[in-house]
């Protein structure tokens, strides 16, 4: 029922999607840019900036914040938040992801927790069960934890390794063990992935019948082009049905970039260190690069047979075949471009963001100079 927008100059906006009219504006809500918002319920929502703090929100009483949220050392970019334990999860770019407790939470702020840590951290995901954490890096790695459990504090030593390897070949797998791990090299990280995370790491035991919870796949997922030329995972999304992710990928060079869908390979390795590729390339497509250096978010619709991805200064509309049909209905054996359904063209500068209601028939964009376009078909 509301739309909200993140603004570069501190701000929030709020508007009503419908009608299009313009609610409210926080033009304080932080001392920088607001970088990102999530609703937790339908009154409740956090936003993150910039000045390294995370503030909620009532929507029935916007002239002050229900409390601000210290804990990161640098800029917040990413918040996501799990339903069932109300526990608000944070990235930021000091690498860490942090837990907050919003069961208890103050004027004073929410008590927190340093869960994870990882250098040239870009963003972090959720899937929607729960079950899995996704980051990715600057750096080409993506970060799958298994079997999540954020209730578990990871401190140094806590949590397993398992092997890393492109989502491609076995020729592209590298070992790990428990005193330190390393994964296929790019032209923009070094080799020792040990500047991804903490080098000393033990092995904790495992659950009867079962794999360790959190345990670390490290991927260097597979991105058309020239693989040798590295590349930064800069946008990653998850299938609202937890099938696959979706991400965007630029070159090291900064000269071309991709959208990329990842299928899940469910299934747990033989071994708790056995080389294990839990996602598979079914599609991508070749993006129109204008705006270098600036990250453009793109977004599944609700039902996940539509992306929405920016797309020079409009957005495009991509289905997995011309139909729309269902991921699983079309997953092709080897990857497979992207289908274009539709162009819509009406900013006059980069499209920096956009995403589809979750329960109307329209999608929102966000473009550098600040235009909000909405968009609906017509029947």
């Amino acid at each position: 029922s509301v739309l909200t927008v993140a603004c570069e100059q501190t701000e929030v906006l709020l508007f009503d999607p419908i009608s299009s009219k313009h609610i409210k504006t926080l033009s304080e809500a932080h001392e920088d840019c607001v970088n990102n918002i999530r609703f937790l319920d339908n009154r409740l929502f956090a936003t993150c900036s910039d000045d390294t703090t995370i503030a909620l929100w009532d929507l029935r009483k916007l002239n002050t914040k229900v409390c601000t949220l210290h804990g990161h050392t640098s800029w917040v970019k990413n918040i996501e938040y799990d339903t069932n334990t109300r526990l608000l999860v944070t990235s930021g770019f000091d690498g860490n992801v942090i837990i907050w407790d919003t069961n208890r939470c103050t004027e004073d702020g929410c008590p927190h927790k340093k869960f994870f840590h990882t250098r040239f951290l870009m963003r972090m995901r959720l899937t929607p069960d729960c079950s899995k954490m996704l980051i990715s890096t600057s750096s080409g790695y993506l970060l799958i934890l298994h079997d999540l459990d954020l209730n578990k504090s990871l401190e140094v030593g806590s949590y397993p390794i398992l092997r890393a390897r492109r989502t491609t070949s076995s020729s592209d797998t590298t070992s790990t063990s428990s005193s330190g791990s390393r994964a296929a090299s790019s032209p923009c990280q070094q080799n020792d992935s040990g500047l991804l995370f903490e080098k000393h790491m033990s092995r904790p035991s495992q659950r009867e019948g079962g794999s360790p919870r959190n345990s670390l796949e490290v991927l260097t997922p597979e991105v058309p082009g020239e693989r040798d030329r590295g590349n930064c995972i800069t946008s990653l999304q998850l299938h609202p049905k937890g099938w696959a992710t979706l991400l965007r990928c630029s070159s090291n060079t900064d000269d071309q970039e991709w959208t990329c869908v990842y299928e899940f390979q469910e299934g747990a390795p033989v071994r708790p260190v056995s080389p294990r590729c839990s996602l598979r390339l079914t599609h991508c497509i070749e993006e129109a690069n204008v705006g270098r250096g600036y990250i453009k978010e793109l977004c599944f619709s609700p039902d996940g047979r539509m992306i929405s991805s920016p797309h020079g200064y409009g957005i495009r509309l991509l289905g997995f075949d011309a139909q729309c049909s269902e991921l699983v209905d079309c997953l092709p054996k080897e990857a497979s471009p992207l289908q274009e359904i539709r162009s819509l063209y009406s900013h006059n500068d980069v499209v920096l963001t956009t995403k589809f209601s979750p329960t109307h028939c329209q999608i929102a964009s966000g473009c550098l100079s600040g235009r909000v376009s909405l968009y609906q078909p017509k029947f």
